[in-house]
């Protein structure tokens, strides 16, 4: 006799229906004056799905969306993939021929694009649909939903191993690559975010986390997932942000530190009543921000992963005697990048060997990673897939530490790390202890050349809003903090340059640094 298996395929799409059934007048979606309850949520999922369905599209055919964090960018999160489709969710901050490439590269059958960003797709020669984001009828959107159907399209899920989603990475090196998320992938990785930032039936989220950026780090699945409701936002500027946490009863959100220095700095920042949960990931936060955090009773949670990881894969989990420490210490120890989600496969340091490092947090090696919370690859780059997933590994190329407790800590990436006179400098410790200063908002420090050790550290400085502070000032606090050899030998007050997802680009500073000199740091 046969053993029958009694389960169903794994798929985010799943959450959706479990909510709308269970809640079905609860507020799933809130943007400006617009409320949809769950049971509309997904009926303008279930429109958008059929109507896909019904427009001659095939089975894994690519659907692309590029527009902001509004309720058509969430439907798409659902109804894409319920309609057996791939989302392509592209950056809205690229550039026209960025654009380009990647519908083009993707093979995307169809584009959704904001009003605001139509010019991007000037060279774009597929099928488009506008957004006007009335959320009314004849705005070219909502009158492609009002040919839908309202009921549920018929499942064609056969492998949940199948591609969901295909995500683009900043391409700064070259060419972005575009990383296979599945719906198996999407499901745990959704699971694991509730988990580990504490989400339920009560939360709030608030969008200023992009939904291109690794599909929001999953949270449009997540938050569905615990029947959460979803307060999207056009653009993440902190005096809204402030204002939305009052009105609107935030419990939680997302952003890279440089968002979340934004929110600490702004004129209308204040300790808040009720306590609002912030996953910080997209860079090392300093111990700085993270105290500046605290005070205004915003509890940080510093995850850390890449696009090829679902984005967050590693949490600092907090532990209960953390709370007894002072904050400088509770700050630097929330600073490291921790260990696997539950959903997810610890996370090794290995040497070139892949051979553990010692877990002294000194030795210094790789950062690896397997499991449930890895991409299935690049899509129509085989070359690239196994370079960067040599052994079955997914090799991050950031430097770390691990520590005796079995959490990590990030030292640099590859091609950051500073060599002077021999000895190995982490831009990111110099980066923390620069942002101690307390005329200090944000600072990147980068390699510059020097006659006599090889290269020296050089920090990058955006200073508060109305402090001051010299080069000499900011050069010799650091060497109180940190050891001589490591505080910049230098300090340039101006803007940092930034990619779309707000990460800085060292390489543009570092280009500049090294400009006529024969040796160039990668």
């Amino acid at each position: 006799m046969s053993e029958k298996v009694y389960r169903s395929e794994l798929t985010p799409v799943s959450f959706l229906r479990r909510s709308a059934y269970m809640f079905p007048e609860k507020t799933a979606v809130v943007y400006g004056d617009r409320r949809y309850t769950y049971a509309e949520f997904e009926e303008r999922v279930d429109r958008l799905a059929s109507r896909l369905r019904d427009s001659g599209l095939q089975k894994g055919d690519r659907v692309a969306f590029l527009c902001p964090n509004t309720p058509p960018h969430l439907e798409a999160h659902f109804a894409v993939p319920a309609a057996g489709l791939v989302l392509v969710a592209i950056n809205t901050r690229l550039g026209k021929d960025e654009v380009t490439y990647i519908v083009e590269h993707s093979g995307a059958k169809m584009v959704f694009v904001d009003a605001e960003l139509e010019k991007l797709l000037d060279d774009v020669d597929v099928e488009q649909v506008r957004i006007d984001d009335t959320g009314e009828a004849g705005d070219p959107y909502e009158d492609y939903l009002a040919e839908g159907s309202p009921d549920p399209v018929e499942s064609v899920l056969e492998d949940e191993e199948e591609t969901i989603s295909i995500n683009y990475t900043s391409g700064t090196t070259g060419r972005p690559k575009g990383v296979m998320y599945t719906h198996r992938g999407a499901y745990l990785c959704a699971l694991g975010n509730a988990i580990e930032i504490g989400m339920g039936y009560e939360t709030k989220y608030l969008w200023t986390l992009p939904m291109f950026h690794c599909n929001g780090w999953t949270y449009p699945w997540a938050v569905t997932a615990v029947s959460g409701t979803h307060v999207c936002l056009r653009r993440p500027e902190p005096a809204r942000v402030w204002e939305l946490f009052e009105d609107e009863g935030i419990t939680h959100y997302c952003a890279a530190p440089t968002v979340q220095i934004g929110i600490v700095n702004e004129d209308a920042a204040h300790p808040l009543d009720t306590p609002v949960t912030a996953a910080i990931a997209g860079a090392p936060p300093s111990p700085t921000l993270l105290e500046g955090l605290l005070e205004l009773n915003i509890r940080p949670m510093h995850i850390y992963g890449l696009t090829e990881t679902y984005g967050p894969m590693t949490t600092s989990g907090v532990h209960p005697e953390w709370e007894d420490l002072d904050m400088e210490e509770r700050a630097r120890l929330m600073a490291r990048q921790g260990q696997g989600y539950v959903t997810a496969d610890l996370v090794r340091v290995v040497d070139e060997n892949m051979q553990d490092v010692a877990r002294d947090g000194e030795t210094m090696g790789e950062i690896v990673m397997h499991g449930n919370m890895v991409a299935k690859g690049y899509f129509e780059n085989e070359e690239a897939t196994e370079e960067a997933f040599e052994g079955g590994w997914y090799h991050s190329g950031d430097v770390a530490v691990w520590h005796p407790d079995g959490y990590i800590e990030i030292r640099d990436r590859n091609k950051d790390i500073i060599i002077s006179g021999g000895e190995n400098i982490s831009t990111i410790e110099v980066e923390q202890a620069v942002a101690r200063h307390p005329a200090v908002m944000e600072a990147a420090v980068v390699a510059m050349p020097d006659e006599k050790w090889g290269e020296r550290p050089k920090a990058f400085v955006v200073l508060k809003k109305g402090q001051e502070a010299t080069e000499e000032e900011i050069i010799d606090f650091c060497k109180e903090h940190i050891a001589r050899f490591k505080a910049p030998a230098a300090v340039e007050f101006t803007e940092l340059p930034k990619t779309s997802t707000g990460k800085v680009q060292k390489f543009v500073l570092r280009d500049k640094e090294w400009a006529g000199h024969e040796k160039q740091v990668n």
